[in-house]
């Protein structure tokens, strides 16, 4: 099949790293559909890549991820590839401050909207045998320290991608998770800027300790990870399913 043939939706694609994989997508001709939370951040995409559409929805709500199907069938008709990369930071402190509520708006975002989303794509993926990625995480490898709801969401992911490859490999659907380590942009910079505020040292001092936890010392930049999406999607990973796939440089702890 063509690349004008597919149709790949990507959440949270209006910005940061579901930006980059949507416009990586767009160049080579696929048909994109975005969702995101912000219009503004959708304005902006439809200006700089016309040829992507896209509804403003929260994915937390059914109501809105129904819309965002809704939209999506009429468009194109059909579903190839689903990138699940909705997901927020989460609070940054010991397991004995989180609130509650940041620990459900963390698990709702990052977990629930996930299973939301998957529910409304399978049939469409099985019928055009498509792929499924989905947004785990390093810290959803190893424990984060002071990351309690955002660890558990992403290692739920890796959970849940291996038991979705088990469920669709009869109908030729692939699913696998990304776990990329720091990655290059604003939301690494706010979350050094919290970290550096609850160890009361510089925020230079965190990011040189984030940098000291990969083998290549390095922080990923989001044009790799749309990278390996489009592999993962292509014939060439064929037989690749249920991995849970670095892109990290090598972890050797999150812990500093």
């Amino acid at each position: 099949m063509s690349n004008t043939s597919r149709v790949v939706l990507i959440t949270a694609g209006a910005s940061g790293i579901g930006r980059v994989i949507a416009a990586h997508f767009a160049a080579q001709n696929y048909r994109v559909h975005v969702c995101d939370i912000d219009q503004t951040a959708i304005d902006a995409l439809n200006i700089d890549i016309p040829t992507i559409s896209t509804t403003c929805a929260d994915l937390t709500k059914i109501s809105d991820v129904d819309l965002v199907f809704g939209d999506l069938i009429r468009h194109f008709g059909r579903l190839d590839i689903l990138v699940n990369n909705v997901g927020i930071a989460g609070p940054t402190a010991a397991v004995e401050d989180i609130l509650p509520e940041q620990w459900n708006e963390t698990i709702t975002t990052d977990l629930n909207s996930i299973f939301y989303v998957t529910r409304k794509a399978v049939p469409l993926l099985k019928k055009s045998q498509g792929n499924m990625i989905n947004m785990s995480s390093n810290a959803g490898l190893f424990g984060c320290p002071l990351r309690s709801p955002y660890a558990a969401a992403k290692w739920a992911i890796i959970g849940l991608t291996k038991t979705w490859a088990m469920e669709l490999g009869a109908f030729g659907v692939r699913v696998n998770a990304i776990c990329p380590g720091s990655v290059s942009g604003p939301r690494i910079d706010k979350v050094i800027e919290i970290d550096a505020q609850t160890r009361d040292i510089s925020p230079e001092s965190v990011r040189q300790l984030y940098l000291q936890q990969n083998s290549l010392g390095v922080f990923v930049e989001a044009e790799n990870i749309a990278q390996t999406v489009d592999f993962l999607c292509s014939e060439g990973a064929q037989h690749i399913t249920g991995q849970a796939i670095p892109i990290d440089g090598h972890t050797e702890t999150l812990s500093s």
